[in-house]
């Protein structure tokens, strides 16, 4: 399938040559996306109460905060609500405050482009 110059590179040598991110971090973008249209109202019904927001004004990070919440069970750790928490409250300010979807995304790739 990769024929050339890229067949004796590994997976992230072949990555980082084709300006593409990871599968895992493929997911977490959309994982970011996702939560970033609910955060701003784009699913009203669907998902009521999905995330518990802190709102903060601090210095450090963005004011758009979201609240983790603790289970009982295991299973809910791989929750979407439980997954994207950290990585949404690591964003800085400047991914989380603009004002349309297009310009998250290209802050975002710029936040994942940095993060390991």
């Amino acid at each position: 399938m990769i024929g050339g110059r890229l067949e004796h590179l590994s997976y992230e040598d072949r990555l980082r040559e084709l300006g593409v991110f990871s599968l895992e971090k493929r997911r977490l973008r959309g994982e970011l996306i996702a939560t970033f249209q609910y955060l701003k109202g784009a699913y009203k019904r669907d998902g009521e109460g999905l995330f518990l927001r802190e709102w903060s004004n601090r210095t450090r990070g963005n004011g758009l905060k979201v609240k983790e919440r603790r289970f009982r069970l295991d299973i809910r750790k791989k929750y979407f609500t439980v997954r994207v928490v950290r990585h949404w409250n690591r964003l800085p300010r400047e991914v989380v405050d603009v004002p349309s979807l297009g310009m998250f995304k290209t802050g975002l790739d710029g936040a994942l482009s940095n993060l390991v």
